[in-house]
């Protein structure tokens, strides 16, 4: 081949590849993003893991990202009065190479939940006592523009302590249900609640730091 032409055929090369270089950072961002780790809180505090920035990212949004509409339900848990939350479960869900499991609990005042609680197609009684409602359709679509108010992560991989440590830093306080053996590492500057149990499947919370105590709560005995 033609000495100028190897030359030329180079060049233009080296210049897709640098045209590549300035159009790799934003992609980059934007995939660690994604990872359970990466959390941050924005200027009003609130926090921001996975891309999405609970209170303010919708269902909608979410679900754009996971390219599946997850399955939308509203729970009602025993009390005087009971409460009432509305719940989106994704399954085997794929971000940066890691599976998992998410349940998006969405920001919706009570008295709008009773409503659609009322309006529901079925009701399933749970082994917890706590009730499973089927949305109607109308109403199913209204919560696609709510604020996320929390994410469950279930990571389908056994991670142990170390790589836990590792990831997310010695947590601030830690915990363990007597009855379980689960271990949990609570961070709530960072809004985070990481549940290990013995056999090494986690579960990991998020939610805002003003938020805290409605993971603590359930802890405050242990």
């Amino acid at each position: 081949m033609d000495r100028k032409i190897v030359l030329s055929v180079l060049g233009a090369a080296i210049l897709g590849f640098v045209a590549i270089l300035l159009l790799m950072p934003a992609t980059l961002d934007d995939i660690t993003e994604r990872l359970p780790w990466r959390i941050a809180q924005d200027e009003a505090g609130r926090t921001r893991v996975f891309g999405f920035t609970l209170g303010q990212t919708t269902l909608a949004e979410v679900r754009a990202v996971f390219r599946e509409d997850g399955e939308l339900n509203l729970f009602q848990t025993p009390g005087d009065p009971p409460h009432h939350a509305a719940e989106a479960f994704f399954e085997q869900i794929y971000l940066q190479r890691l599976r998992a499991d998410f349940v998006i609990a969405l920001e919706v005042d009570q008295p709008t939940l009773i409503g659609m609680y009322d309006r529901g197609l079925r009701i399933s009684q749970l082994g917890s006592g706590s009730k499973k409602i089927k949305l109607n359709p109308d109403d199913a679509a209204a919560l696609a523009s709510r604020p996320i108010r929390s994410i469950g992560y279930l990571p389908k991989a056994r991670l142990d302590t170390e790589l836990l440590k590792q990831r997310f830093g010695p947590p601030s306080q830690e915990r363990t249900e007597p009855e379980t053996g689960i271990v949990h590492w609570l961070y709530p500057d960072r809004g985070l609640d990481i549940a290990r149990a013995p056999n090494g499947k986690v579960v990991i919370q998020y939610v805002n730091p003003r938020a805290f105590d409605t993971l603590i709560e359930p802890l405050r005995d242990f």
